[in-house]
């Protein structure tokens, strides 16, 4: 068997980023906060006195059990350059949302920023695609789109 668990953030300030993932993006808590260190997370992240914080968010659409959004802060963060869309690697998180446009304005009244535009293109299929990047609060790229 495999199944998808969870994708995690790490982050400067992890209240302001569970706050925005909750209170704009709504995501849920399920209660597993964590407070980790000793000398097995020594060995697990290669980082000697490593000390990790933070919780799992549901994230929206799934019932308990469902993936989560693991947002967590370390002692010691290391800063890098805000990511790029065309950057290799993990590059975004993408939500539905029913009006994107709405969400956009949320997102941007709660810190957070934007990338590009807002586009609206129709499919061959007929279906009607609108989509923005976004950013939460630290520079994350988020995706809202929805679909008609």
């Amino acid at each position: 068997m495999i199944r998808y668990v969870h994708t995690n953030l790490i982050v400067e300030n992890v209240n302001i980023i569970l706050a925005f993932y909750q209170n704009v993006l709504d995501c849920h808590s399920i209660g597993q906060t964590r407070d980790l260190s000793g000398s097995w997370i020594d060995r697990l992240t290669g980082i000697p006195g490593a000390h990790l914080f933070g919780e799992h968010l549901l994230l929206p659409g799934y019932e308990a059990g469902g993936p989560t959004l693991e947002i967590f802060g370390y002692d010691n963060v290391i800063s890098h350059k805000a990511g790029a869309l065309n950057e290799r690697g993990f590059a975004h998180i993408a939500f539905a949302v029913d009006d994107v446009r709405e969400k956009l304005e949320e997102v941007l009244a709660h810190g957070g920023g934007q990338i590009g535009e807002l586009v609206e293109t129709r499919y061959s299929d007929g279906r009607t695609l609108t989509v923005v990047y976004a950013t939460d609060p630290e520079g994350n790229i988020i995706e809202l789109q929805s679909w008609r």
